[in-house]
C-alpha cells in the first residue's frame, strides 16, 4: 500500500498535455450497480470534458477498504473514492445521521433529503476534513442475514454475533437491537461467516449477492433497519485544483450518473431476488414495529447533540 501511495501522489490527477485524470478507487465489484453508476459518470464527464477531463476507475478494492481509500484521498494519493455514508461518520459526525434505524421512512423521502437541503449540507460537511462530497448514490436498504437462525423479531437477535462496519453509529444500531455487534472488514467476512466467527451479518441485497455471502447465509430478513446511501466523495486537493468550468462538468456528469445508478440499482435487485430464491435462501418479511420500537434510542442519543439535532428534526418533518 506504501508503495501504490506514493506512486499515486504524483499521478492521482495526472496532466497529459491539456487533459486531466483523476484517480477514482472503490471496493466493489465491477458487477456492482455503483460501480456502474461510476462508468456513467465517466462516460458522461468524457463527453461533457471533450476528454479534458477524465475518470480513471480502480475498483474491487484494488487500492485498499473504503477507510484506505478517505485516507489516500486526505493526503492526495488518489483524487476520488466512494464510500458507504456510514463510513464517513468516522471523519465528519453529520453521516452518523444516515445510519440511524428506521430515520428515512423510503426511498422517496431518502432521496427528497438527500437531493435537498438536507444532502447538500451532509455533502458540505467533509471539506474541513479534505473529502468534499459530490452525489449520493442509491444504496437500497440494510437487512440483516444469518447462517442458521431465522429472524423474525429484535429477541431473535439475542446472543447472535452479528458484523457490523467498522463506525460506532453501526455498533450502536446492532446492539440497541438485542444482537452482539461485532466489527470487521468486509474482506474478511465470508471467511468469518464459514468459520463460525459471527452468526450473520446486515447489507443490501446487491452486496450479500456480489460478496456470495448467500452460499453461507440461508436467511435473509427484510427488517430494512437502515437506508445508508453511498456518496462519492473528492479530495479538496484536486476539487481546488479544478477550474470553475472542469466543476461544472464533474458536478453535471455526476447528477446525471446519480439518475442512471438508481435504475440500475433496481434492475439489480430483481435479478438477484430471482436469483436468491433459486439458491435456496429464505426469505423473511417481519413485523416492522418492534425492530423500530427496539431502536429508537439511537436517534434519542443523537437528538442530544446540538449539530445532530436540527439535521434530523428537518428529516422527521420532510
Amino acid at each position: 500500500m506504501i508503495t501504490i501511495s506514493l506512486a499515486l501522489t504524483f499521478y492521482s490527477c495526472s496532466t497529459v498535455s491539456d487533459e486531466k485524470v483523476l484517480f477514482f478507487a472503490h471496493s466493489l465489484p465491477t458487477s456492482h450497480p455503483v460501480h456502474k453508476g461510476i462508468l456513467a459518470m465517466q462516460e458522461s464527464l468524457n463527453e461533457k470534458s471533450d476528454g479534458k477531463l477524465q475518470i480513471k476507475i480502480f475498483p474491487d478494492g484494488q487500492l485498499g477498504s473504503e477507510r484506505e481509500a478517505l485516507e489516500l484521498l486526505q493526503i492526495g494519493s488518489i483524487a476520488m473514492t466512494k464510500v458507504s455514508a456510514s463510513a464517513l461518520s468516522n471523519f465528519a459526525p453529520e453521516y452518523q445521521i444516515t445510519v440511524i434505524p428506521y430515520l428515512f421512512r423510503d426511498n422517496d423521502h431518502l432521496f427528497a433529503n438527500l437531493e435537498g437541503e438536507v444532502g447538500k449540507q451532509l455533502l458540505e460537511s467533509g471539506t474541513e476534513y479534505l473529502l468534499r462530497g459530490i452525489c449520493f448514490y442509491d444504496a437500497g436498504a440494510r437487512s440483516f442475514y444469518t447462517k442458521d437462525k431465522p429472524v423474525n423479531s429484535p429477541d431473535d437477535l439475542d446472543g447472535l454475533k452479528i458484523r457490523v462496519q467498522n463506525d460506532q453509529m453501526s455498533v450502536d444500531m446492532a446492539n440497541t437491537l438485542g444482537a452482539s455487534a461485532t466489527p470487521m472488514s468486509f474482506g474478511e467476512l465470508y471467511t468469518a461467516l464459514q468459520q463460525n466467527v459471527v452468526d450473520g451479518a446486515e447489507n443490501n441485497i446487491p452486496s450479500f449477492v456480489s460478496s456470495n455471502h448467500f452460499e453461507v447465509c440461508k436467511y435473509y430478513i427484510f427488517d430494512e433497519h437502515t437506508m445508508v446511501p453511498d456518496v462519492v466523495i473528492i479530495g479538496t486537493k484536486f476539487w481546488d485544483s479544478l477550474s470553475d468550468e472542469e466543476k461544472g462538468w464533474l458536478e453535471e456528469a455526476a447528477d446525471e450518473s446519480v439518475e442512471k445508478q438508481k435504475q440500475f440499482w433496481k434492475e439489480t435487485v430483481a435479478e438477484n431476488m430471482k436469483m436468491l430464491k433459486e439458491e435456496g435462501v429464505e426469505f423473511i418479511y417481519p413485523d416492522k414495529e418492534p425492530f423500530v420500537k427496539k431502536s429508537r434510542p439511537v436517534m434519542e442519543r443523537l437528538l442530544e447533540d446540538p449539530k445532530l439535532k436540527p439535521i434530523i428534526e428537518k428529516i422527521n418533518a420532510n
